[in-house]
């Protein structure tokens, strides 16, 4: 096969707990240190807030607890990921940022029915790499349509 005829894709892997993810690069803006979050009273349990960013206010959510997971503390390597969803730009609370990759077509398997502890309507596949296995986040899956309103009106 031609090596134009593969199709690449770019990610950016992050860890939480034991498990590496990736969303494609193309969805994130930055990968922010831990700043001071805003908290906001009345939204989910997994919202930790709003941050401004070079005075964009964008609100935070801590993915661990979206996906149901123990609540961690966090770290020197705890980041935050902005991601654009919906003309929305959301950051992801994560363990550890660890790297961009290339990821081949051929790499990416369907997700089975259950994948660590993460919801499978959150995943768009998994990536086998050597010995890595990355989990894809099917990102507008992450968030339903009525919370990515709420987070916006957290902009205002």
């Amino acid at each position: 096969m031609e090596e134009s005829a593969v199709t690449q894709m770019k990610v950016i892997v992050f860890q939480i707990g034991n498990e590496e993810y990736a969303v494609p690069v193309d969805q994130v803006g930055s990968i922010e240190r831990l700043q001071s979050i805003t908290r906001v009273p009345g939204t989910a349990n997994f919202v930790k807030g709003i941050i401004n960013l070079r005075g964009v206010v964008i609100p935070v959510i801590d993915l661990r607890l979206r996906f149901g997971m123990e609540e961690a503390s966090y770290t020197e390597s705890t980041r935050i990921i902005i991601i654009h969803l919906d003309q929305v730009e959301v950051g992801l609370i994560v363990d550890v940022a660890n790297d961009v990759i290339d990821l081949q077509e051929e790499m990416i398997e369907l997700a089975p029915e259950v994948v660590g502890t993460v919801n499978v309507d959150y995943i768009s596949g998994v990536a086998k790499l050597e010995k890595r296995l990355l989990i894809l986040l099917d990102l507008p899956k992450v968030l339903s349509t009525e919370e990515i309103d709420q987070l916006q009106s957290l902009e205002g």
